[in-house]
């Protein structure tokens, strides 16, 4: 029989999502009188609809395909170029971020391309991760083998940890140690947390100086409220040398169930052999998206690319604005109960402290069981999310009110 990738084997538990969906699931077979109360801020998807702009523009692409006239098969392995000059004009050049349109690479989404991208990097990396954390980006790393075993609390041997706490305002600092490979997110899923222009030259001037890789994530960019506050890590020119980005059309486009989302791999990074030939990354990942994928299909690319029309970008506001004043709602409401509330200003997330001194699968619940609310427990997220849940503002407006009220009644 076929020998097993033993580096799932070390994984511990069940990925977050679906160990809250299991609990869930459990509370429902126990209260059927109370499982249609449940309302659901745990999990960060969206409530939908995809605005007008990108329903027509998806409507006419399936058109076109079933005209033998104006049919197409595979779609370029990194995107059709007229989505890829869309997104570098409108997230990257009128930002000031020197980014080329062929520097793009579109994808299904940007929670794939998060783990894709270990496959043209070098088993041998040592991996810095905040915590807390996405747990993506710890498990993927776990299945390329890059740790040792699991620590007990939490984490893995192998991986630096960077904290983010309170006392930082959940800006990890950059490593003092050897480091080559670091994952940064911002804004932050899950704390919410920004990082100003000063912040992340800090990290990118670590980074050169040390000929390291930051792995940013700006799947949140679109919430960013404050204008003085950077959406790419490329608004630091000097970030073409020691950075790779990730984006994502799910949350402000309503994707989730659309699937897109795109990756910039400038052409100025470089990674190096054992025999310390220099390597552009960006052909590297050139060569596994011809390899390992046909492209994201036209409709799903004509769709993000009516996001960037001004139609689109008018309803995409509109959207991005609901879900920030959910967000707002259930910081000030759980301030009002004097929890202490983190993010929720630029980010779809509040971050909250547990009263009394709770751990967070207790917490979780606790809301779950008295409020009927599910939200995620900070302990999921890593050692340092402890403490601390997490409330998604990815609802109705209504539902939103209604877990603010519920809430308030537990106290």
């Amino acid at each position: 029989m076929p020998l097993v990738n033993e580096h799932y084997l070390t994984l511990t538990g069940a990925y977050l999502f679906p160990e809250i969906d299991r609990r869930v699931r459990a509370f429902q077979a126990a209260r059927p009188d109370l499982a249609d109360r449940i309302i659901r801020c745990g999990i960060g998807d969206v409530v939908g609809p995809i605005v007008p702009a990108v329903a027509r523009a998806m409507h006419e692409a399936i058109d076109e395909l079933a005209d033998p006239a104006r049919f197409r098969g595979y779609p370029p392995a990194n995107g059709y170029e007229f989505l890829r000059h869309a997104i570098a004009e409108h997230d990257f050049r009128g930002r000031g971020a020197p980014i080329e349109d062929d520097e793009i690479f579109v994808s299904d989404g940007s929670k794939g391309d998060c783990g894709h991208v270990l496959e043209i990097l070098g088993p041998d990396n040592v991996v810095a991760l905040p915590d807390p954390v996405y747990p993506v980006y710890v498990d993927t790393n776990v299945m390329a083998g890059r740790t040792g075993p699991a620590i007990d609390g939490g984490g893995y041997e192998g991986l630096r940890t960077l904290p983010a706490t309170p006392e930082n305002e959940f800006v990890p600092d950059p490593p003092s140690d050897r480091v080559d490979i670091a994952y940064l997110c911002f804004p932050n899923n899950p704390t919410g947390a920004t990082i100003d222009h000063d912040g992340l030259r800090r990290w990118v001037d670590w980074a050169n100086a040390n000929e390291s890789l930051i792995l940013f994530d700006a799947a949140y960019a679109d919430f960013t409220r404050d204008p003085s506050l950077p959406r790419s890590i490329f608004e630091i020119p000097e970030a073409r040398t020691c950075a790779i980005e990730f984006r994502s059309f799910s949350k402000h486009g309503a994707f989730t169930g659309v699937r897109c989302g795109y990756t910039v791999v400038p052409k100025d990074l470089h990674g190096r052999t054992r025999g310390g030939e220099r390597i552009p990354m960006h052909r590297l990942w050139m060569r596994r998206w011809t390899t390992r994928a046909n492209g994201v299909s036209w409709p799903v690319q004509r769709g993000a690319a009516a996001l960037y029309s001004p139609e689109g970008r008018s309803q995409t506001e509109a959207v991005i604005d609901h879900y920030m004043t959910n967000a707002r709602m259930l910081r000030d409401g759980c301030a009002a109960l004097g929890w202490h509330a983190h993010g929720g200003e630029n980010a779809p997330f509040v971050w909250v402290a547990c009263p009394r001194c709770e751990d967070s699968w207790t917490f979780f619940e606790r809301i779950l069981h008295e409020a009927q609310v599910v939200i995620t427990p900070g302990l999921g997220f890593g050692r340092l999310g402890e403490g601390f849940i997490r409330i998604s503002a990815f609802n109705h407006r209504d539902r939103i009110l209604e877990v603010v009220e519920r809430l308030r009644g537990m106290c």
